[in-house]
């Protein structure tokens, strides 16, 4: 256990500790597969796990999997890849609230038999009128005094599937006048003639994430069932449910404020709509909140631990800047990520003073600050690549304001020479095709004679040993800082410019052997990752995770 609690829910847990409440922590992360996990659901993640290893713990990965219509397998497995990949581990196999479908039932039975729940025949929009509203007491449904007999046998005939989809519910009976909606006789099952994903055609009838949560903390003995303040208002339905069964264990709900962050939309809905709609690549974009899109940006799970560390874990509501996230990415990565270079818009460089042959290797360091990343070997030909940015023809341009290479002018060649460009070649449109250069020689590895005043210094690549790759750029999915605020259509604020795709770059040859996943500086460019899929012919194929610095601007 760490020194000192770190948020509010820390000390609430060493308080119970301290006074012998527990004797040991359990937590529970209960995401329904209905979708990848997104930002906010990292954020839960770290507080569930970290909270449990904090206190010498356990956190349990359970599946809120009541709803087979929305949900898959394949969510299933993301979300598990998700939390392994975060860095976390959950204790066990994983859980899921099916498991305890046979219990859930055999409870919802035991308030039948204590008066405490009712089969009723009102239909969706039947029931919402009778529900009332946050100023107006509800009306008692027409079927809440069925005799328990009556309602035994209608249940155990809705188990038997001898009822249409949405002909009866069975409903908890507390208070249709409470101001409390969440208590006015909430649904426990529903008729739903689905295939579940681990059950089968085992059920027909599925109940509501409010009758099975707290109950399926109870079985698993979970200590601070930890939400979102979302369900602050659910937390006194939770407690009737746990007052009213034979639960072998009790359970409390705390909440935390949600992670909020602008430029950014988390309802599962909307992120499925996107994908639905093509407006994005799958869930794993990199331009998607998803964990799984974040990951294939380059964001390192050190770099979404410590996003979720430096936000902080209050009741405290509000919305996250984005530039936080960058932060601390920027932050990661500058530590991490080895140093290569490529040439994003390629401009050949002849070297006329070299022969055709020339090859020179030069030995550099990985990483400036980590020896421990080791060397990379950079082949110099008499051919080269710069980006086409970094040349200018016109000498008159000040030395203040381009620091690159001018015609008739010096720049150096990072870790190699300086060179004098001499003359361009340009093609029957007038376009520069190639610059014809002179390599200054005795100036590699030492300063410039008193004579040469390069303007600044260049990243280049061989013209023949340099890889051959494409190069995507991502930008902010939205333009708004609020998408969906207001009622608006969060798709009328997608940002046109949120995808580039560079081809026919050109990156140096060490980067041959790199793995999937691997995150590199691209020296003067930015933070970029090698994508787990190539360009379809070999080609290698890099994400951009981030700029040196924030160059995003809003776009009305």
């Amino acid at each position: 256990m760490s020194d000192k609690p770190s948020n509010f829910l820390a000390t609430l847990i060493e308080d119970d500790l301290a006074a012998g409440k527990h004797d040991k922590i359990v937590t529970r992360f209960p995401p329904e597969p209905n979708g990848y996990l997104h930002i906010g659901h990292a954020k839960s993640i770290c507080v569930n796990f970290g909270l449990a290893e904090q206190f010498g713990g356990v956190c349990n990965l359970r599946f809120d999997d009541t709803n087979p219509e929305k949900e898959e397998q394949e969510y299933i497995d993301s979300i598990k890849a998700d939390i392994e990949w975060l860095g976390f581990k959950w204790a066990g196999d994983a859980k899921y609230t099916s498991n305890y479908f046979g219990q859930l039932y055999d409870w919802a039975v035991l308030l039948i038999k204590n008066g405490d729940a009712y089969v009723c025949d009102l239909s969706g929009e039947e029931a919402r009128e009778y529900r009332g509203t946050l100023t107006e007491p509800g009306r008692n449904s027409p079927y809440r005094d069925r005799s328990v007999e009556e309602n035994l046998d209608l249940f155990e005939r809705m188990k038997n599937g001898e009822f249409d989809d949405g002909a009866k519910s069975l409903r908890a009976k507390i208070d249709m006048a409470s101001p409390n909606m969440n208590l006015r006789d909430p649904v426990l099952y529903r008729i739903r003639r689905k295939a579940h994903h681990q059950t089968g055609d085992t059920w027909c009838i599925y109940p509501s994430y409010d009758f099975a949560h707290g109950q399926s903390d109870a079985i698993e003995g979970v200590t601070h069932s930890i939400c979102t303040l979302e369900f602050e208002d659910h937390r006194p339905l939770y407690d009737w449910f746990i007052s009213k069964l034979p639960v072998p264990a009790v359970p409390h709900q705390y909440e935390f404020a949600r992670l909020n962050v602008n430029y950014t939309v988390t309802s599962k809905r909307k992120l499925k709509r996107l994908v639905d709609e093509n407006v994005v690549n799958g869930w794993d974009d990199p331009r998607m909140p998803t964990i799984s899109g974040m990951r294939r940006r380059g964001i390192t799970p050190a770099a979404l631990r410590h996003f979720a560390d430096m936000v902080g874990t209050s009741r405290a509501g509000g919305v996250v800047d984005l530039g936080m996230l960058d932060h601390a990415i920027r932050e990661d990565l500058n530590d991490n990520a080895p140093r290569v270079m490529a040439v994003l818009d390629p401009l050949k460089v002849v070297l006329t003073n070299l022969p055709d042959n020339h090859r020179e290797v030069f030995t550099v360091p990985g990483h400036p600050n980590r020896s421990d990343l080791g060397e990379r070997q950079l082949p110099f030909t008499r051919e080269i690549y710069i980006d086409r940015s970094d040349f200018n023809e016109d000498a008159s341009l000040s030395r203040k304001k381009f620091k690159r290479l001018v015609l008739g002018e010096w720049v150096r060649l990072r870790n190699a020479y300086i060179i004098q460009a001499d003359e361009v070649v340009k093609d029957a449109n007038g376009e520069i095709i190639e610059i014809r250069a002179t390599a200054i020689e005795g100036t590699v590895g030492e300063d410039a004679p008193e004579n040469i005043r390069p303007r600044g210094v260049i990243h280049w690549v061989s013209a023949s040993e340099g890889l051959s790759a494409e190069v995507r750029l991502y930008d902010r999915l939205f333009n708004v800082e609020t998408p969906d605020r207001g009622g608006d259509d969060f798709m009328q604020h997608i940002n046109p410019d949120s995808l580039s795709v560079l081809t026919g770059c050109i990156v140096e040859p060490s980067l041959a052997q790199a793995p999937a996943e691997a995150a590199f500086q691209f020296e003067r460019e930015g933070y970029f990752v090698l994508d787990r899929q190539d360009g379809g012919d070999g080609r290698l194929v890099f994400n951009k995770t981030i700029g040196l610095k924030e160059t995003w601007t809003r776009k009305v």
